[in-house]
């Protein structure tokens, strides 16, 4: 199965809904939620080869993963911003870019079993340290080993990874996009590449350092506000889109919902648009955005979302297995009702 990249023309469509829908694994099989009663979760280990190639045996286009660069310039594949571990009773954390490649590989599993590796714990959002425990764990990994190792029909989504609390001067994010660039231009080979990221300037340099692969800003599109209003609504990604020709926009999805007409506007600027979020994991609300024109989602429920996306492919073959069918009156009545119920308070 070959990847697809959704690119621009992509949602120029006149029926976009009829257009292949993309559907990408976030940080692989999923993203660990180390507190979550629901299994799925934790099963295998984020952000690893074992995690991607995973995704690979189910029907999905790109898996995407976290991009960072190590203190000794190597492209890295981890989440959080910053490490915690445990010695002698004491907790500690780490700032991963602060980190050498050696150093940053021997915390977790190891490739082999000598030496042991060092504790790999996780801040939850509630603040609690938790252990990293999962049910399928895997080493960490750096950006060249995923080309390598991984099922090369898959294409990448790489998120190029930033704090969202630190200030980056040009150069630092000039250094830090030169080298994971380094490593896509020289390993990517036919691999399907989409970058993306929260970081507005990263957005524009990675797009002014090459034109190979498309640039996606990432937005949660108001859901929570920041200093640079360029990140604080959908009306503002698609500025920056169209300043910095970037080709698409990946939003989570509760701000596409609570404004459909943003997604004809996003067509309109000739840009593609993709999703996240923990609605996506909801194959009924997959089908409504295929139904609004939204191009792609990524997802952590691959297994239950990839079945979902060929129950639409029915749909469109008149199959009686798949979604129901809305006219137009009904779709537009569906999409004034969701923005509703998004925003009412019980």
């Amino acid at each position: 199965m070959a990847a697809r990249v959704p690119a621009p023309h992509r949602a120029l469509s006149s029926s976009a809904h009829e257009a292949e829908f993309l559907v990408v694994g976030h940080r692989g099989s999923g993203m660990n939620v180390l507190q979550s009663s629901d299994l799925r979760f934790n099963a295998i280990k984020e952000n690893t080869l074992l995690s991607f190639n995973s995704a690979a045996k189910y029907a999905v286009d790109f898996v995407e993963f976290d991009v960072q660069v190590t203190r000794d310039g190597c492209p890295i594949i981890f989440h959080d911003d910053f490490l915690y571990s445990e010695e002698g009773g004491t907790l500690y954390e780490k700032r991963v870019t602060d980190l050498s490649l050696p150093e940053f590989l021997s915390y977790g599993p190891q490739k082999t079993d000598s030496p042991k590796g060092k504790k790999l714990l996780r801040k939850a959002r509630n603040g609690e340290i938790l252990h990293w425990s999962v049910e399928s764990d895997d080493f960490s990994c750096t950006l060249q080993e995923a080309f390598e190792k991984v099922n090369p029909a898959i294409g990448f989504n790489i998120e190029l990874k930033f704090d969202d609390h630190f200030t980056y001067s040009d150069d630092l994010l000039m250094n830090v996009l030169s080298a994971i660039l380094k490593v896509v231009v020289a390993h990517a080979n036919e691999r399907p590449i989409i970058f993306s990221t929260f970081q507005p300037d990263a957005a524009l340099i990675i797009r002014k350092l090459q034109g190979t692969y498309p640039v996606y800003f990432l937005t949660n599109g108001g859901i929570e506000m920041y200093h640079d209003n360029r990140r604080n609504s959908l009306e503002e990604a698609v500025k920056l889109c169209i300043e910095g020709g970037l080709q698409g926009i990946v939003s989570e999805v509760i701000a596409v919902l609570r404004n459909p007409e943003a997604v004809k506007i996003i067509k309109e600027a000739k840009l593609s648009l993709l999703t996240y979020g923990a609605l996506n994991n909801v194959a009924e609300v997959v089908y409504v955005q295929h139904l609004m024109g939204v191009d792609g989602v990524i997802v952590d429920f691959i297994k239950e979302i990839t079945e979902g996306v060929s129950r639409t492919a029915k749909s469109s073959d008149g199959d009686e297995q798949g979604w129901p069918k809305f006219s137009k009156s009904e779709l537009e009545f569906l999409l004034k009702l969701i923005p509703v119920l998004l925003t009412s308070k019980h």
